[in-house]
């Protein structure tokens, strides 16, 4: 039986004063995830054929650190590059006011939420970027502590505590332990430049089949496309709040926006324009840390690389997971990874193979609804005196994807004019899906009707449109491409 699925600005110029690092309480993670900024640095620190002399005089504001520095035991490297970045928590740029309006209590700390890791494959002509999630079950290799110098003997934790015990060397080091990639270049971006980057890029478009309220973020949109500015979109990678999807959601919702980013970046000319270029990337590098290898001709080769870049150039994937409940004494409830998908997943990308497989090309545009077809069952009743209509429809919605029962009735009725979808009023987004796809019919709430829709055929039935949910159905790894979750 199917879940139920219910219903549920200003641009602002600010200076940017000197950065500060301040601590917050470890219970108020940004649990917006930082793939949407780390994934803008990528392609605004490549220079896109601007020239040596402006990268030079970018790279000098970056904030060196060598978390590479006396490791040992490391994976054997494969081909392509493969960047970890990382997001930490800053708020001191952020106003007051913005605090207040986006919801932003709490105090920084050093810290981090999200990691992920990114690929550049060696042809230059695909991105792969995989988000490890934070509460990830992993076992750090003994260290000595950043802050207090003890020595600690390897032990188990969730994988953002590697960073606040050990800083990015021992990020690093836990992260080619658990997926046996070996990491190339390490980039750390302070979240506080998320907004005003959206920003000057003058926004970013979002498409959403339905209603997304999240009071916890203050986030509220109807349904349609936005244009969001700095601090919307702030709201809408955060939001977790908005349906039982909780986590999942928000991660496909964060995909989608950091596909749109590109596409924005990508199709606004930023990467070729001297001027533009300049402001967006002086205003990532404010926040960057990166490793000492990360110099002038890496970005000029990573900016040469990411000219042609477009969303169907990036695949967005998270590592597969197996028991999302995973108890550890001490520690509490971790993920934990499937250890066959992600070892197939981490052998690709060492590989230097695509995570996503080829799709045919659509003919006809699908229309994009709010619930997979597959979720939605369906009763098919002929309402007219048509032979073998119910049969026809039936069919057709089935090769649309939809759960039908694939034995079609007659209706009580025999001339019915109007198609006709009736539906528990628990079930509404369910049926709004099904209604897209049959032109001309009419919706008519049953209270008590249950989980299945009943689609009675009427004199007006033409045929069953090709619809698709609003997150594609993932293949291989779950992974998708960015051109299938941006606004077409």
């Amino acid at each position: 039986m199917p879940t139920p699925h219910r219903s549920p600005r200003t641009t602002r110029p600010r200076p940017a004063p000197p950065r500060r690092r301040r601590r917050r309480k470890q219970d108020e993670r940004p649990r917006w995830g930082m793939r949407m900024a780390t994934g803008l640095s990528v392609l605004v620190l490549g220079a896109g054929g601007i020239g040596h002399a402006v990268v030079t005089n970018l790279e000098s504001g970056i904030d060196r650190i060598d978390p590479f520095k006396d490791m040992k035991n490391r994976p054997a490297g494969g081909r392509g590059m493969n960047l970890l970045l990382v997001g930490t928590d800053g708020r001191d740029r952020i106003t007051k006011d913005e605090k207040r309006k986006y919801r932003l209590g709490g105090q920084p700390c050093h810290c981090t939420d999200t990691i992920m890791l990114v690929h550049l494959s060696a042809d230059e002509q695909r991105a792969s970027v995989v988000s490890l999630p934070r509460d990830s079950y992993a076992e750090i290799p003994a260290h000595r502590d950043r802050t207090t110098g003890q020595e600690h003997a390897a032990h188990p934790v969730k994988l953002n505590a590697a960073y606040a015990e050990g800083g990015p060397g021992l990020t690093v080091s836990t992260v080619e332990t658990m997926t046996g990639v070996k990491i190339d270049h390490y980039l750390e971006v302070d979240f506080t430049s998320f907004m005003t980057t959206v920003d000057t890029l003058g926004g970013v478009k979002i498409c959403t089949a339905r209603p997304l309220k999240d009071s916890y973020t203050g986030l509220d949109l109807a349904a349609g496309t936005h244009v969001l500015d700095g601090g919307q979109a702030l709201q809408y990678v955060r939001s977790r709040h908005i349906d039982g999807a909780a986590d999942l959601g928000r991660m496909q919702r964060q995909q989608k926006f950091m596909a749109a980013l590109i596409k924005q970046a990508t199709g606004s000319g930023v990467l070729l324009n001297p001027v533009k270029f300049r402001e967006v990337a002086s205003t990532m590098l404010r926040s960057v840390r990166a490793d000492r290898g990360f110099d002038t001709e890496q970005m000029l080769s990573l900016g040469q690389a990411m000219r042609g870049f477009s969303p169907s150039s990036s695949e967005f994937a998270s590592v597969p997971m197996g028991d999302v409940a995973f108890q550890v004494k001490g520690i509490g409830s971790t993920v934990k990874w499937d250890p066959v998908k992600a070892k197939q997943l981490f052998t690709a990308l060492r590989e230097d193979k695509p995570l996503t497989t080829a799709r045919p090309a659509e003919k006809v545009p699908a229309k994009k609804v709010d619930v997979p077809p597959k979720q939605i069952r369906v009763q098919v009743y002929n309402g007219t005196a048509r032979d073998g209509l119910g049969s026809t429809v039936d069919a057709a919605l089935h090769a649309t994807g939809f759960d039908t029962t694939r034995a079609p009735l007659t209706a009580p009725q025999h001339d019915l004019q109007h198609t006709l979808v009736t539906y528990d009023p628990r079930w509404d987004r369910s049926a709004k899906s099904l209604a897209a796809a049959l032109p001309g019919a009419e919706l008519r709430a049953v209270p008590g009707q249950g989980a299945t829709m009943r689609v009675t055929a009427g004199e007006n039935y033409r045929k069953v449109e090709r619809v698709h949910a609003e997150e594609p159905d993932p293949g291989r790894f779950g992974a998708v491409k960015g051109d299938q979750v941006v606004c077409p």
